[in-house]
């Protein structure tokens, strides 16, 4: 008989769950900070333990892949909008941080703190989250009128007044809110760290091992959801500016590499650097304006007319063909940084060395091969292009490598230098796309200053060049 399955989160999470877990007893060496293994080892006891991204975790209980979840009030929320009937139950509250949601806007859109706008002249509103599923159902209780969701992977404050009216951004608290920049209009969800169990497995398992040893810990703290209303206080609303060209410039890991390549090509943003950014640094061009924002992002953003140039990733505009293969925007220039291998990643064990070899195996067996990947639709491609019987693709928000093999038979994978692949027992087979960074462009560009847009993509070009 297996043992008890326990999902866990990565991120910020992660330190405190450790130690809660060292204090019950059910101490992990895999889980520590720290540690690149994502799950723990075959043969390891009672206690099988798999990290996700907390985005993931609600999606695997309630598959059944796993019985217990330490996980987000925030997230399930977000799950249950979409599947309310999922086998999903909350055990209790965890000690931790408590995670808000607030509706918020722009200063420059005329809202006091704590009102709500009302929806005359608010048709084809946009908001913008992270939280798809919890925004939309926010929208509809107010009543806006032909709204729009701008499903975005993060750095939410960065989109009003111009490229959202709204935003449902996740905060510590109210002062949180205020600190992006923001107008705090109304809290929509409070809740914090919690355990989750699949229902099944609840009440035909047995579960005592970690329910035991986390039974002083358990709390009956519930979370909190708070739609809002329609308001009264109308609220000014922005469009982008055409006579301009828009950049869209990238944070996190790409942000490195990015101002050094934007100095090549001559351009400088005040406010933007390797290690710090504002959201809207500024250029020495009046008719350039940036935005710093997620670059898994901005093939959308591009191929929407909100920019007209982002700096991105050729797996991520891959990514976004594979999804709209008419979308109005393309690669103009390959940069030839950030390079890594994207292919298929499996077991070790795995009795095959090359793609066609395991494509063998893969139809050969009397189930669907499930493949896990970030890059859902480069995944159903992969799939397609190699003639697989039957498949079955699970989207993931991160943390993949811990999927094979229990969850996942084979991953569509990209590394850099295959440490984290190797750490965790998997390899890559044969790659069958290499990914650099690139300089994405609409292709019928929604600015009216096409000839600064022309010479904004030359000098990127010659910078490339050199």
């Amino acid at each position: 008989m297996r043992g008890t399955r326990i999902a866990l989160p990565t991120g910020g999470p992660r330190e405190s769950v450790a130690e809660l877990l060292r204090a019950a007893g059910l101490g992990i060496e895999e889980y520590e900070p720290g540690s690149r293994v994502m799950r723990s080892q075959p043969g390891s006891g009672a206690l099988a333990m798999r990290i996700f991204r907390e985005r993931d975790i609600p999606i695997q209980l309630a598959t059944g892949n796993y019985d217990l979840g330490v996980c987000s009030d925030a997230y399930v929320a977000e799950h249950r909008i979409r599947f309310p009937r999922q086998h999903v139950v909350r055990v209790g509250s965890l000690p931790g941080a408590q995670r808000e949601l607030w509706l918020a806007a722009a200063p420059q859109s005329g809202l006091n703190e704590g009102t709500l706008p009302s929806i005359a002249g608010m048709n084809g509103a946009v908001i913008a989250s992270e939280f798809p599923n919890l925004a939309d159902l926010v929208a509809v209780r107010m009543r806006l009128p032909g709204y729009r969701l701008l499903h975005v992977a993060g750095a939410v404050e960065a989109y009003p007044p111009i490229d959202a009216d709204l935003v449902l951004i996740d905060s510590a608290d109210i002062e949180g809110v205020r600190a992006k920049g923001l107008v705090p209009l109304a809290r929509v969800f409070r809740g914090g760290l919690a355990l989750y169990a699949n229902s099944d497995a609840l009440s035909r398992r047995d579960l005592s091992l970690v329910l035991g040893g986390l039974r002083s810990a358990i709390g009956t703290e519930q979370p909190d959801l708070s739609l809002p209303v329609p308001g009264a206080q109308p609220m000014r609303r922005f469009e982008r500016d055409r006579n301009v060209v828009r950049i869209a410039i990238p944070d996190g890991h790409a942000q490195r590499h990015a101002p050094g390549v934007l100095q090549s090509a001559g351009l400088v943003f005040d406010g933007y650097d390797e290690k710090s950014s504002e959201r809207n640094p500024t250029s020495a061009i009046a008719e350039i304006e940036a935005k710093v924002v997620r670059p898994q992002d901005m093939p959308q953003l591009v191929a929407l007319g909100a920019f007209d140039i982002g700096l991105s990733g050729r797996d991520l505009l891959h990514e976004h063909h594979c999804r709209f293969p008419g979308s109005p925007v393309g690669m103009a220039v390959d940069l030839g940084t950030n390079r890594y291998r994207i292919g298929p990643v499996v077991d070790q064990a795995f009795p095959a060395d090359t793609t066609p070899e395991a494509v063998a195996l893969w139809n050969a067996m009397a189930r669907p091969v499930r493949i896990a990947s970030e890059f859902p639709a480069t995944a159903e491609r992969f799939a397609r292009e190699q003639r697989l019987r039957f498949t079955t693709i699970i989207p993931v928000a991160g943390a993949s490598e811990g999927f094979v093999p229990e969850d996942a038979d084979v991953l569509v994978e990209g590394t850099e230098t295959g440490t984290s692949i190797r750490a965790n027992g998997l390899k890559m087979l044969d790659p069958f796309m290499e990914s650099t960074s690139c300089i994405l462009v609409r292709t019928v560009p929604a600015t009216t200053r096409t000839r600064l847009f022309d010479e904004v993509v030359d000098r990127f070009r010659a910078a490339a060049q050199s």
